[in-house]
């Protein structure tokens, strides 16, 4: 196996219009020569962030469509087949965290939205594009999870539950598959991206929250650079290292220091929550 094995290959991100998404397609392109087809919902928003890759531009291509939907990828399978496209490595980025709440308070539809996009898209994903990906001479699966996979957290009840979910599955897709595909897991705390979009927050608390955030930069180098020593479990930010060892050490106690932190902060981000 090549110790630079990014080098040159044909990855399928999700989530690619912009975040952790585009900033890792970026370091892809510019760094390793790779050729990246993003996926993503938004063209005016992947357009825009295109121009920036300027004289790398021909190594990105786009598809637009919902990852939740089935046919959607059944469809983009048809296309790499009918163009005699392989690919070497998934990476399955996209999802959202909803409004900071307490459980009762999500409507049916949210919780069915959070459960197609952060979790069962990822499924239907390595599931249509396996018998490709099995054809790469290096192939490899990356899921980017989060901290919230590793310890819940309160107010966000769904988003734990479909990363955790996610967790499970792609350490369980890393032991059917060792020695054949490398599956690699990613947890971050929070970055500094659009998550807080559906948040019901005034500007200046963002301003303040995004300070203690990792910026995206940073981010995606480090976990660039994890991937290509095949990482298996990278896990980011102070906050996201806090959660994955005390976790592992205090449970209880650790869920109810989060939790504690949460209330004292009498942030509007969590009103609904402890209100």
């Amino acid at each position: 196996m090549s110790k630079n094995y990014l080098y040159n290959k044909t990855v399928v991100i999700t989530g690619a219009s912009g975040g952790i998404g585009f900033a890792i397609s970026k370091i892809l392109i510019e760094k390793y020569n790779c050729n990246v087809i993003g996926i993503a919902r938004n063209k005016d928003k992947i357009e825009k962030s295109i121009q920036t890759l300027k004289v790398n531009k021909d190594n990105f291509s786009y598809h637009l469509f919902d990852v939740s939907k089935r046919q959607n990828w059944l469809d983009f399978y048809d296309f790499l087949i009918k163009n005699n496209i392989s690919i070497d490595i998934l990476i399955n980025n996209a999802g959202f965290m909803l409004p900071f709440s307490k459980f009762e308070k999500y409507t049916d539809s949210q919780i069915q939205e959070i459960i197609d996009t952060n979790f069962i898209a990822n499924v239907i994903s390595i599931k249509t594009l396996l018998p490709l990906l099995k054809q790469s001479k290096d192939p490899a699966i990356i899921n980017v999870c989060s901290s919230a996979g590793l310890c819940s957290v309160v107010g966000q009840s769904m988003y734990s539950a479909t990363k955790s979910a996610m967790r499970s599955f792609t350490e369980a897709l890393n032991q059917e598959y060792k020695k054949q595909i490398f599956v690699c897991g990613v947890y971050p705390g929070f970055i500094k991206t659009d998550i807080l979009n559906r948040q019901k927050v005034e500007q200046k608390e963002t301003n303040l929250i995004h300070k203690v955030m990792m910026p995206l930069d940073k981010a995606s180098k480090i976990i660039v650079k994890k991937i290509a020593k095949r990482k298996k479990r990278i896990v980011l930010g102070f906050d996201g290292r806090f959660m994955s060892l005390f976790y592992r050490l205090f449970p209880s106690f650790t869920l109810s220091l989060i939790t504690k932190v949460l209330k004292l902060s009498k942030l509007q981000l969590f009103d609904d929550v402890f209100n």
